[in-house]
């Protein structure tokens, strides 16, 4: 029996594709949780200058590390996705509150959420499933 998160009829091509697309934002979200919860000089700044208290660097990347685990495990990567998107909304939101440039960061969590969704909708069978026209 199959489960829904198989890749059945899925080129190996087209997974590889998916998860060099996925790599690229998980490898950034990863290194930005990390800089969180270490609370270095340019998080400290960061918040400062976006409006935000020091004290909730850690629990930001407590929160962004725990979505991106849902994201990457297989049978919870459509919630994940969920989650991460609103979490890269909040960003999103925040430097458009502050009047940060369009391009370079207020769409910049826009192009890590298409990545991520990108990916996923290449290697996961449910969710093209969704979106496929009908029949």
């Amino acid at each position: 029996m199959r489960s829904a998160t198989d890749n059945a009829g899925v080129s190996r091509r087209r997974i590889r594709t998916a998860r060099i697309l996925v790599a690229v934002p998980v490898l950034f979200l990863v290194w930005d949780s990390v800089i969180k919860l270490l609370v270095i000089a340019p998080v400290r700044d960061g918040l400062t200058r976006l409006g935000y208290p020091i004290d909730l660097a850690v629990g930001i990347g407590i929160v962004e590390l725990a979505c991106l685990a849902v994201f990457l495990i297989p049978r919870t990567a459509i919630p994940g996705a969920v989650l991460l998107t609103g979490f890269l909304g909040g960003a999103v939101a925040t430097h458009v509150r502050v009047g940060d440039p369009l391009f370079t960061h207020v769409l910049f969590p826009i192009y890590v959420a298409v990545l991520l969704w990108g990916g996923l909708f290449m290697r996961d069978a449910r969710l093209r499933a969704v979106f496929a026209p009908p029949r």
